[in-house]
């Protein structure tokens, strides 16, 4: 099993930046992606970033250019990167770690995000 641990979450106004952390232990070696996705109120939780154990990454179009996925695998930390937010950036942001589909992953416990315009 693997237990993830976020953080870096917080309020910050429209063109600001904020840095998500996740923490990963357990079972590290049956992690193969690893990914952050983010639910808004009322809505279903969708894929932002991930990056594959081959470091293959992936994003939604609506972050291109704007948020950078990254790893320190001495640490067995994911890290976001999110620069120029917007308000429809907001929402609870949950890490997970997979083998392949997230659904039967493991996930964090999620850290709030909020884009004041």
């Amino acid at each position: 099993q693997v237990q993830l641990v976020e953080s870096g979450g917080g309020l910050v106004q429209a063109g600001g930046s904020l840095r998500l952390s996740c923490a990963a232990s357990g079972s590290i070696e049956s992690i193969n992606i690893m990914g952050w996705h983010r639910q808004a109120p009322g809505k279903q939780r969708k894929l932002v970033a991930d990056i594959r154990r081959d470091d293959v990454i992936n994003y939604v179009d609506s972050v291109k250019g704007r948020f950078t996925i990254s790893r320190d695998n001495a640490k067995n930390t994911v890290y976001l990167q999110m620069n120029s937010l917007k308000p429809e950036d907001t929402g609870v942001y949950y890490c997970n770690a997979a083998w392949g589909d997230p659904d039967f992953g493991s996930w964090g416990q999620g850290t709030q995000v909020t884009v004041s315009s």
